[in-house]
């Protein structure tokens, strides 16, 4: 195994709902075994509040983070970006890990509505700590 922590990027368009929802759990689930960052291609200005209310029924707070713009060096400096309907305007570099999640956008839902999107975020962040580390055995 590597010694080097591995670093997962989280892209969707407005880097409000899903992208910091998947943030959210990474920084919760994985604690510093993984560096977790998000961005999005054109940025709202603030997270959504369904997003918000939803990770924190899971005692996750998510409040501090910020939308982000998504940069060339934020990808290239990335061991994993995973897009979440960012298509076409994500920047592509070889040698960079890239997945697709095909997740509902939170944008404009009720909190009822956000909470299968935040559970089925949750499942795909599981899998990848344990990808990630190992199945786990690195973390704590």
């Amino acid at each position: 195994m590597t010694s080097v922590k591995p670093s997962v990027l989280f892209v969707c368009v407005h880097n409000a709902g899903r992208s910091q929802m998947a943030q959210g759990f990474l920084a919760h689930l994985a604690g510093n075994a993984i560096e977790v960052r998000s961005a999005g291609t054109a940025p709202a200005d603030t997270i959504n509040p369904a997003a918000v209310e939803a990770m924190a029924e899971l005692g996750i707070d998510i409040t501090a983070q910020t939308p982000k713009v998504l940069t060339p060096d934020t990808v290239q400096t990335s061991t994993v970006v995973i897009t979440m309907g960012c298509g076409d305007t994500c920047p592509y570099f070889p040698g960079v890990d890239y997945r697709d999640w095909t997740l509902d956008d939170p944008a404009g839902k009720s909190v009822e509505a956000v909470r299968p999107i935040r559970d089925e975020i949750r499942t795909r962040v599981e899998q990848l700590i344990d990808e990630l580390t190992a199945r786990g055995a690195d973390l704590r």
